[in-house]
Formats: C-alpha cells, structure tokens, sequence
C-alpha cells in the first residue's frame, strides 16, 4: 500500500503554508494527488432576505468566499511545487464537514495542530473531529513544521484495534525509515506485543526495534514517550487515537489529548 489521494486542509491562518509545504512533498514522494479542501459556513440571512433573495445571498457568497480563497490557492500553486495532479475543493459549508466529506477518497489527511495557544479562525478545522469522523489516517503537523521526513518513527504501541489501523497506515512511512521504534509504557510494557509488531514490521522491510518504557500505573504516558522522542531525534509518532462521544462531544484519553494539544512533531494518528 502507498499513499495515492493526499488530502490537506486549508484556512486563512499561519500555519497553512507549512502545511502546504508539507503535504505537497508527501505528494511528490509518493506519486499522489494532492487534493486541498477549504469552506466557510453559509451567513445565517434574515427570515425576510432568505425568503426574497436567497439564490442571490449564496451567489454572492460564493463569489465573495472565491475571492477570499484566492490568495489561499495561489499560495498552494507556489509552495507545493510540482507535482503530478492537484485538486481544489472549496464549498460553502462547515469547514471540519467539507474536509471529512472529502475525505472519502483519501489515503491520508494532513490537518493542523490546534492547541490552546495555536488559534484558528473561521476555515480551519479541529483535528478531534476529523480524527473521529472521516475514516481515515490524520496526519497532524503542528505549527512551524513544513517538512515531514519519517526518517526515524516512533510508534506509540498499545495493542488496541486503534493503534493497529495506525500502523497499518504509516507502513508507506515505516518501509523506508531509518529507524522505527516500537514503545510501549507502563507497568504491562512487556505484555502489550511490541515486538510481535515490530518483526510485522521488519516483513514489510520496516528496520524496527522494541522499546519498553516502564512507567507508573495512572501516569501521564505522554511525558516518557515525548522524551523518548526527543532523545531518538524522532519526527514522527504513529498511534490510536482512543476517545468516546456522545451527542457529537468527543473525551478523548490522556495521551490522544496532549499530543493533538502539545506535540512538537507530526503524529499520525487513527480511530
């Protein structure tokens, strides 16, 4: 399996050009098609105007959300560079429900961070509901990351059906990485099957190994896996992304939580 449809979300902030730049040469490594979604929500009109005027109201807006993305696509033209097709998706809806309509036909979604000091405006999209919803690998690249070599991986292992679908998406990454770390945390470390699942690895051509980290019973295993990162110099962390919802509101575990709130690097994550 390699990765055909990348699909990247778009908006008026920051962060988008790193973006960009970023699913642009997964693109190119891979042969894909780049495939870049941006909406913004339909303006609630009066009772009196949408009774009187409502096919003129969305000509308007989407003329008006055309000229407000204009610039948008032109800075994907520039940063993801040549690649073999591209395809712009715009729509006036929902932001987080035009990207996870999309992705019905992507191999991978490159969404931004969006912790509690990372803003977002009206067009960027929460990656808890995309993770939750579209179906597929979400790829989150916090801000300043404009570039996503997977040369050393670490997969953040729990022998979960979340954290399987996670490994089974990055093998495209895995296979040519230099090193994949297969880390398990806590008192159970041993019993999780890390490395029944770095030798599946290493038959994929993987260069995986085991890592145990042995931390304490309720602790936050997100600090031990983030140092062990940093020590590594890993750029990519693969793992399940476990959380329940109810009525659209989704809690998510302690580890999905920090890393989609905090994580340095890109973490592929799937539900």
């Amino acid at each position: 399996m390699d990765f055909a449809n990348i699909l990247v979300s778009v908006d008026d902030g920051p962060g988008t050009a790193d973006r960009v730049q970023l699913a642009g040469a997964l693109a190119r490594r891979f042969g894909a098609t780049l495939t870049a979604a941006a909406a913004r929500p339909m303006p609630v009109p009066s009772m009196h105007a949408a009774l009187q005027h409502e096919d003129d109201i969305r000509s308007a807006e989407e003329e008006r959300l055309g000229a407000d993305l204009a610039g948008i696509r032109a800075l994907i033209a520039r940063e993801a560079g040549p690649l073999r097709p591209t395809v712009w998706r715009q729509a006036l809806a929902s932001a987080a429900e035009h990207l996870i309509r999309q992705a019905r036909g992507a191999d991978l979604v490159v969404v931004g961070r969006r912790g509690p000091a990372d803003g977002g405006g009206l067009l960027s999209v929460p990656p808890d509901r995309v993770l939750m919803e579209a179906g597929r690998p979400v790829l989150i690249a916090p801000p300043g990351i404009a570039r996503l070599a997977a040369e050393r991986i670490l997969v953040a292992w729990k022998d979960t059906p979340e954290a399987r679908r996670a490994v089974s998406a990055a093998l495209p990454l895995c296979r040519s990485a230099a090193t994949v770390l297969v880390a398990t945390v806590g008192p159970d470390a041993a019993d999780e099957g890390g490395a029944d699942v770095a030798e599946h690895l290493a038959r994929h051509g993987a260069r995986a190994r085991v890592r145990l980290l042995h931390g304490a019973r309720g602790q936050d295993e997100s600090e031990p896996l983030l140092s062990l990162a940093h020590r590594e110099g890993v750029d990519l962390v693969v793992l399940g992304a476990y959380g329940r919802g109810r009525l659209r509101e989704w809690a998510f575990g302690g580890v999905t939580r920090s890393l989609l709130q905090r994580a340095p690097l890109c973490c592929l994550m799937s539900h």
